[in-house]
C-alpha cells in the first residue's frame, strides 16, 4: 500500500519538478532538463492540451499540475482497494 503511494508521489514529483523548470525558465538545452522532460511529458498522458489557454504559464500549470493530481488521486485510490 505505502508502495502504491509512494510511486504516485514520484510521479507527481516529476510533473511538479518539470513544471517548476519550465515556469522558471530552466535551459532546455541542460540534462537534467532534458531527462526531466523525458519522464514528464509520457506521464502527463492525456492532460497536456485539454484546456487550452492564452497564457503560457497557466497552460503549463494546466497540464502538468493536472496531471500530477491525477497521479495522487489514482494512486490513492489503489492504494486503499489494495489495503483491504
Amino acid at each position: 500500500m505505502r508502495v502504491i503511494t509512494a510511486i504516485g508521489a514520484i510521479f507527481a514529483g516529476i510533473e511538479v519538478l518539470y513544471m517548476i523548470m519550465v515556469l522558471a525558465g530552466a535551459n532546455a538545452g541542460n540534462a537534467f532538463f532534458i531527462f526531466i522532460k523525458s519522464l514528464a511529458v509520457p506521464l502527463a498522458l492525456f492532460w497536456p492540451g485539454l484546456f487550452n489557454v492564452d497564457n503560457g504559464s497557466l497552460q503549463v500549470i494546466l497540464d502538468f499540475g493536472l496531471a500530477a493530481v491525477f497521479w495522487l488521486v489514482v494512486t490513492g485510490i489503489i492504494a486503499r482497494f489494495a489495503g483491504r
